[in-house]
């Protein structure tokens, strides 16, 4: 894997952390469980794609993982502010398929 690759893979898995970090107090527990969670899931992404520890990557990682934080609040303000009967809960995957399971019953 570049680090292309590994810097959207990261971008992708922080979304539904900045999703759920939008919902919860700041500086609470929560929030910081959604800031930090995915931490050991990017070292392992970055040790498995093999891309090193050169210096040079680390700006694009953390602007990875910092741009996934914030669309995934980005995503969860926008989904509130356009919410009508329906609640927006923390999860995203839970708010996506919501829909789905209710169309398919």
């Amino acid at each position: 894997m570049k680090l292309f690759s590994v810097a959207l893979l990261v971008f992708a898995l922080n979304v539904p952390f900045g999703y759920w970090r939008a919902n919860v107090t700041k500086l609470s527990r929560p929030w910081f469980l959604a800031i930090h969670l995915p931490v050991p899931l990017v070292i392992a992404v970055r040790m498995l794609s093999g891309l090193g520890w050169q210096l040079i990557t680390f700006p694009v990682m953390i602007g990875a993982f910092f741009g996934g934080q914030f669309a995934g609040s980005w995503l969860y303000q926008v989904r509130k502010d356009r919410a009508t009967a329906r609640a927006v809960t923390s999860c995203l995957v839970w708010d996506l398929i919501g829909p789905v399971r209710k169309a398919s019953s």
